[in-house]
Parts: structure tokens; sequence; C-alpha cells
């Protein structure tokens, strides 16, 4: 189990940098895990791209960080073919953008027109890049950690709902307590005060790219017995036929979750039962990674707009209503 261990002394690294959101590093390290792509979203100045900057600092691998605007271009993440000159002759290279990393932080990822999103959708969905109509790999290691604001709205465009599907998780980051508020002040201090100091800081922990690898292999080796597959089925057929379990879900619930979110499911209960030193999957894997994998695959009714009920309510009364197995 030295994977396991590596595991849990990068989720101590990062949250030692990024206080008072364990649940949502927990989270990111799941995504990890499941080799799937995240959304963080939040109201600003909680630290999304702290928490992204530091799971890349305590990894061996290249962070990319692309600031969306309504004005990037996808060649401004893709690369493009560039004219070179080489010895004294004219040559067409591909010169990669900064999609070719392992740690992609989609900054405000709302705010880009219509064609960029379709580049980075195909990089997520196919690992790969087409430029020129040549098709470039991306790294094995490839996750794109995509951050958004819920209240500015001016100036964005939403996410197409194809786009949100390939989303493995989305990952919601709330205030911290007062108590973890007042460590944020007094690390911050002293991250200000050691940057002002002349001496050379040592370096940290850094997690090597085969760890992860090797730790996705003994996730996937984890095993799932047929009653789990149920229950995991009978909670995405309870978002597609809410009316077979209860009167209030039927009126919430217009579109329920695709077959993404049953493989979601599969893959991030999986790696919760790795975490926790389990090699098998219980009720209680799959029930906590419900709400992350599940809250933006749902489309939600008028009536449940109108009700004030959210997302995470409706998965809440979900839980409540599928049984399970014994």
């Amino acid at each position: 189990m030295t994977a396991l261990t590596d595991l849990n002394a990068l989720q101590a690294s990062i949250a030692e940098a990024v206080l008072g959101q364990d649940q949502v590093i927990r989270q990111i390290l799941l995504g990890l895990l499941a080799n799937g792509h995240l959304l963080l979203e939040s109201l600003p100045g909680l630290a999304k791209t702290r928490t992204v900057k530091a799971l890349a600092r305590h990894l061996d691998a290249k962070m990319s960080r692309i600031q969306f605007t309504p004005d990037l271009l996808p060649s401004d993440i893709t690369g493009a073919e560039v004219l070179h000159q080489v010895e004294g002759r004219n040559e067409i290279r591909f010169q990669p953008g900064p999609l070719f990393g392992n740690l992609i932080l989609a900054d405000e990822i709302n705010r880009a027109p219509a064609k960029v999103q379709a580049a980075l959708l195909e990089a997520m969905e196919e690992r790969q890049i087409t430029v020129a109509g040549n098709s470039h790999a991306l790294p094995e290691l490839f996750i794109v950690v995509a951050t958004q604001n819920p209240i500015e709205q001016e100036g964005t465009y939403p996410l197409p709902e194809a786009q949100m599907d390939r989303f493995l998780m989305k990952v919601l980051l709330d205030y911290p307590s007062a108590d973890n508020e007042s460590q944020v002040l007094r690390l911050l201090r002293a991250e200000e005060f050691a940057q002002g100091a002349s001496t050379t800081p040592t370096k940290g922990f850094e997690l090597a790219q085969d760890v992860i690898f090797a730790a996705r292999k003994e996730v996937s080796a984890v095993h799932v017995s047929p009653a789990i597959d149920r229950y995991l089925i009978d909670l995405i057929n309870a978002t597609r036929h809410p009316a077979d379990y209860d009167e209030d879900l039927a009126r919430w619930i217009a579109i329920g979750a695709s077959p993404r979110g049953g493989i979601g499911l599969d893959r991030c209960a999986r790696a919760d039962a790795w975490l926790q030193g389990q090699d098998f999957v219980s009720p209680d894997n799959v029930r906590a990674v419900v709400h992350p994998v599940l809250r933006h695959r749902l489309q939600l009714s008028y009536d449940a707009v109108a009700d004030g009920v959210s997302a995470d309510q409706v998965l809440d009364r979900i839980l409540d209503k599928v049984a399970i197995p014994a």
C-alpha cells in the first residue's frame, strides 16, 4: 500500500496550504485517481485557484493556467502551426499550446466562446488535439480542473450540457469556519515573511507520476459486488424515472443523469473505497460521491426553481428513497 501512503501524504501537504477545505481536497484526489476532469464552483476568493496550484506544487507534473476570456481563440489553448526558417528553408511546425500539460487550470471557463469550448471538449474527451487535420496526443497524465463563478453572469457563456457531462465531478467550495479563517490569515503572513527572507526555500513533498498510475491500477482492482452495481443503477434510474419513487421528485427533475453518471459513480466509489484502505466498495462509498458526481448532470424543472430546491436537495431525497442493498 505504498501508493496509498503517498496519496495520503499528498492530501496532507495540500491541506497545509489550503485550510478548511478538506472535503474539496479529497474530492480533487478522487478525480485524480479516477482519471476524470473536475469543475470547481464557488464565490470569488474561496481558494479555487490556490487549491489547484497547491496540487500542482506537490506533483511531478507540468501545470498550465489558462485565463478564459471572451476574446480567446481555439489556437490560444491548442497551439498552432508556425512558420520556421531552418537552414534557409521554410518549415511549418506545430507549436503546442498550454493544453499540452498534465494539470490544466481552466480559470473562469464559462467566459470563453463556443469555439474555444469545442476545442477544450475534444481534449477532455479524446485526450488529443486536432490542428490543420493532424491529431496530437496529450500526455498520459492529463486532467482539466475548471473554475467558474456562479454569481457573475454578464459576459459569460453557459457551458453546454455535453461539456458539463464530460466533467467527472462538480465540486462546490463554501466559506471556511471562523477558526480556519483566522488560521488562513496567519498562514498568509508566514508566506509573505518567507518571500521576503533571503534564505532559499526547501523543496517540499512531490509525488511522482508513476505513483498516480500505480494507484489507478489498484483502484481498478477494487471489488464491486453485483448488489452495489444494482444500487448504482437504481440511483441513476431514480433520476430518470422519478415518479416511481416520489411525487416531488417527479415535479423537480426535468432530465435525469446520463450513462456517464453511472460510470462516474462506479469510478469515484472505487477510488473512495481505495482511499479508505478497502478492497471492496460499500454503499457508504457510493453515497459519499453521489452529490459531486450527479449534481451537474440533473436538469431541474421550473417547479424546482420555484420551490427553491437545489440539485443537492434533490439528490438527498433520492438517497432517502432508493433502498440500500442488504
